[in-house]
């Protein structure tokens, strides 16, 4: 039966129908759905189209409809996209001016913008720079529409962009050119909790400035991204309500507050709910208001409003939000207005359902109103790991007053170096001895720290007393150690300013990066809390033969030594150990020689809520004192993060010991990398290529080194990838709005350096970010490059910093590329950017890798934060409930040693 399989098994069907009338056939076929389904949501591909498209409608009543046309585009990534977007946005005004009907500015065709269209970096961290660039654009559209007198509507976006959204609107509605017109309007989101006090504010003004604005009401599109990124950026609370009933109820209360203020208000109510639109209707009755609209999206809502024409002769105009634009721009607004017409809650669905009763199509808000405060299936940001691992707390750059905060810690840490760093063995800092200055990567002349570093000696002192201590510290028992591992969890929450004024100085991380970092370390310590409680409790007995009894229990192994890198200085070296300390070990802990400070701090942290000071000890130094620790003759498992090479050592060193074979758990980098198809959404592309690339830096081993891209759509990806490396900011990263620090150091810089040199002879060298000579002259500053590789043989290893090489594939190639890539040995991650699931499952396939990132570009909204991941993987690791550091790779470059294949936790395995 043909239609049961097109219905059933729809991806069979259409490759057997592809089997059957050939491949230029199905792309034609496709093409024309395309056309159908643009039509239908879409009002033409040009301004000038669309007008005369909407022109020739009669609406309810014989009336010709009322427009407001928004241009699609879902924002800019580079100041090209963004002079691009200024300039279509000014055609549409004076396209819809020119075919201006006549009266009132209400009852004329408008225009909608979008300001995420208007600036690549349209940041509430960015907001100096967003409102010298981007302001005097919005302002030269914002007179157009008043020269005119059409409407001018400010789209509404994330809950994040809300407050820089209403500055900017101030300042339009203060212009003294723009007074006296009644087209200024703005778009407000009921479902976003704050939206009845934006109201008042919007009165408020409206009043102050002796004008009216154009307010339009909607229930809000991003309500998913706006979940996720609350539970992943810890927030206290959301910012929107999470169910559907609060959102409709919040609607009516904005509508109530709209109708109050016709002085300041002209209420335009957008809504394809047929009791939303009776509600407001009876609201407005009510408070004898007039003179309002209702309006819907081109698409959608048709029968409704057909519907309430018929029973209201006085409905009034009915305005149609008409989105315009080509296909290249239609495929993330397409996929938005499908998902929200397809959602079985969706009034929408419903409407047309003809088995779902007219009751409950109309059903009331009110009646659900016991579901008014929480949603039953979604978590809040702090209780979504449950109740035994709170989320740990995020911090919000984009409020003043945090910024404000953040920079009274930074004051207060510099104004008081140098630091005193040294070892701390049984809880004494260790004196004596020559310090070692340490500068810091942002300024050479800021000396962070005065270090002593361990000795041999040292080494042997502190060994001898955590191996004393183990013991006790195991028979203490799993659940007494999640006590003390919680504790350490909220004491790094509450010194969370000074930790990051700690890593932005010694390690140069943004403060981003920074809060990052210290949730990790926290993530870690409540994650083997957890672990230690469930693992290490009583002995579980086992079935057995009648007369045996078996038990299985897990203990320590005895002292682990932890050596952790420099580029997470905090979140690797609190993850090692609390791997460690919660199966029972006590601890010997080897920070790079580049960050001893932050170990320091933290170790006396740990040690100030409680934990024994034999349990754990700190041994700072270069290399030699790491060869020490993996010496010792009674060691018993080494943690290692780093390079591949000191792996291998540390590798050979373990084997070479006379005694037991002990575990070495080992996590090093690799040539990550991400491949892409021409289905790829261009902007999430540029968005994860420089995040992943250039974010921390490049000092990630998950950061992204090579970027595969189709011969067909190379050239728009590189120029999109130049235009976005042009609007990065470098600079101190105590300040919000940088977005790449310097290398860590002087070393890091002159590889980097020589590897780009050589790039320029034997690969090409396309483009660097924009770095002031003085910053560079000052600091470790490296300007992100970006390098066009014709072959992977030409990079053979990681070179660890802010350097993205590009390599164009043919689709033909693919497994060619991919197999050579397999090649390299690495396996630590992999990206994917496709809508296609055959691409990615054979990438997949091809290349193996522990933490893959596949992105299908279904929404055309990007959630996720560190596309891939970082070393204990914020977002990947025990944030999504598995193993914290290590990753089962099939590559023995990636040093993954004694880890178990299948399930379960390996490190704990290994350290128990």
């Amino acid at each position: 039966n043909v239609d049961s399989v097109a219905q059933n098994h729809p991806g069979e069907y259409f490759r057997s129908l592809a089997g059957r009338l050939g491949e230029p056939v199905i792309r034609s076929a496709t093409k024309h759905a395309m056309r159908i389904l643009g039509e239908q949501f879409v009002l033409g591909r040009t301004i000038e189209s669309a007008i005369k498209r909407g022109r020739g409608w009669k609406a309810h009543g014989g009336v010709q409809p009322l427009f407001s046309f928004d241009m699609l585009g879902e924002g800019a990534r580079t100041q090209a996209d963004a002079l691009r977007y200024h300039q279509k946005y000014l055609d549409a005004i004076a396209s819809v001016s020119m075919k201006r009907q006549g009266g009132a500015v209400e009852s004329v065709d408008g225009v909608s913008i979008k300001l995420t269209a208007l600036h690549p970096r349209y940041l509430a961290v960015k907001e100096a720079q967003v409102m010298e660039q981007l302001y005097p654009r919005v302002l030269e559209q914002a007179r157009a529409a008043r020269k005119a007198d059409i409407g001018f509507n400010l789209d509404a976006e994330e809950s994040d962009r809300l407050v820089m959204q209403l500055k900017i609107f101030e300042r339009l509605a203060r212009e003294p050119g723009l007074a006296d017109w009644g087209g200024l309007g703005i778009v407000i989101q009921a479902y976003q909790k704050r939206a009845r006090f934006v109201l008042d504010k919007l009165v408020e003004l409206g009043r102050d400035c002796g004008r009216r604005f154009q307010v339009r009401l909607v229930k809000g599109a991003y309500w998913d991204t706006e979940i996720k990124l609350a539970q992943m950026n810890g927030q206290a609370d959301f910012p929107v309500w999470t169910t559907k009933p609060a959102t409709d109820l919040n609607y009516l209360a904005c509508a109530r507050v709209m109708l109050a203020a016709p002085d300041a208000i002209y209420a335009q109510f957008a809504t394809h709910n047929a009791h939303t639109l009776c509600a407001v209707r009876e609201i407005a009755r009510e408070l004898g208001a007039r003179g309002y609209e209702f309006q819907r999206l081109h698409g959608m809502g048709e029968p409704l409003y057909a519907a309430a024409a018929e029973v209201h002769e006085d409905l009034g105009p009915v305005r149609v939000y008409a989105p315009v634009g080509s296909h290249e721009d239609l495929l993330p607004y397409l996929v938005r207005r499908l998902l929200e017409n397809g959602a079985n809650t969706s009034f929408v669905h419903a409407f047309l359902d003809k088995g779902v009763p007219a009751e409950d199509v109309a059903k009331s808000p009110f009646d659900a109103a016991q579901t008014l405060d929480r949603h039953p299936f979604i978590p809040i940001p702090p209780k979504l790991y449950g109740p035994q691992r709170p989320n740990s707390a995020g911090i919000d750059l984009t409020q003043k007053a945090v910024q404000e905060r953040l920079a009274r810690a930074q004051d207060a840490f510099d104004a008081c170096a140098p630091y005193d760093c040294s070892p701390l063995v049984s809880g004494e800092a260790l004196s004596g001895g020559g310090a070692v200055l340490q500068s810091s990567p942002v300024r050479d002349s800021f000396v962070v720290s005065r270090l002593r570093e361990a000795t041999s000696q040292d080494v042997g002192q502190a060994y001898e007393a955590a191996r004393a201590a183990q013991p006790a510290w195991d028979a203490l028992g799993g659940a007494a150690r999640a006590a003390l591992l919680r504790k350490m969890a909220d004491a790094l929450e509450r010194e969370v300013d000074r930790l990051l004024a700690l890593m932005v100085r010694e390690t140069g991380k943004t403060l981003s990066d920074g809060i990052a970092e210290v949730r990790e370390a926290v993530d870690f310590l409540r994650y083997y809390a957890v672990e230690a409680e469930t693992k290490f409790g009583d002995a579980v007995r086992l079935p057995g033969p009648a007369g045996e009894t078996n038990h299985l229990a897990l203990s320590g192994r005895g002292v682990f030594v932890c050596i952790s890198p420099w580029n997470f200085p905090l979140a690797i070296f609190t993850g090692q150990l609390a791997a460690a300390l919660a199966a029972g070990n006590t601890v010997l802990a080897k920070p790079a020689e580049q960050s001893p400070l932050i170990a320091f701090e933290a170790v006396k942290l740990y040690q100030k809520v409680g934990l024994p000071v034999d349990v754990l000890h700190l041994l700072p130094g270069d290399g030699a004192i790491g060869a020490a620790l993996t010496r010792l003759a009674h060691v018993d498992g080494v943690a290692f993060t780093g390079s591949t090479t000191v792996a291998r050592v540390i590798n050979r060193t373990l084997a070479a010991r006379e005694g037991s074979i002990v575990p070495l758990i080992a996590e090093t980098g690799g040539l990550n990398a991400m491949f892409v198809d021409t289905s790829a959404l261009h902007e999430q592309v540029i968005d994860d290529a420089i995040l992943s690339a250039f974010g921390s830096a490049g000092q990630r081993c998950s950061a992204l080194r090579v970027l595969l891209i189709p011969e067909e759509t190379a050239d728009h990806m590189i120029a999109g990838l130049k235009g976005a490396m042009d609007v990065l900011e470098l600079g101190d990263p105590c300040n919000p709005a940088v977005d790449v620090g310097p290398v860590i150091d002087a070393q890091a810089h002159k590889m980097l350096c020589e590897h780009v040199d050589r790039m320029a002879s034997e690969a090409t060298v396309l483009h660097r970010a924009p770095l002031d000579e003085v910053l560079a002259a000052q600091g470790r500053f490296f300007a992100p490059a970006l390098v066009e590789i014709s072959s992977l043989d030409q990079i053979s290893e990681e070179k660890f910093g802010p350097v993205l090489h590009v390599l164009r594939y043919k689709r033909a190639e693919l497994g060619q590329v991919a197999r050579r890539l397999a090649a390299k040995g690495y396996g630590l991650t992999l990206g994917v950017h496709t809508r296609l699931d055959r691409f990615a499952r054979e990438v997949c396939e091809l290349v193996p890798a522990g933490n893959r990132y596949v992105n299908r570009n279904i929404t055309g909204a990007v959630v996720g934060v560190q596309p891939f991941g970082g070393e204990g993987l914020s977002g990947t690791g025990p944030k999504a409930g598995g193993p914290h550091y290590i990753y089962r790779f099939a590559s023995e470059r990636t040093m993954t040693i004694n880890v178990a294949a299948g399930g379960g936790d390996p490190e704990l395995l290994n350290l128990g």
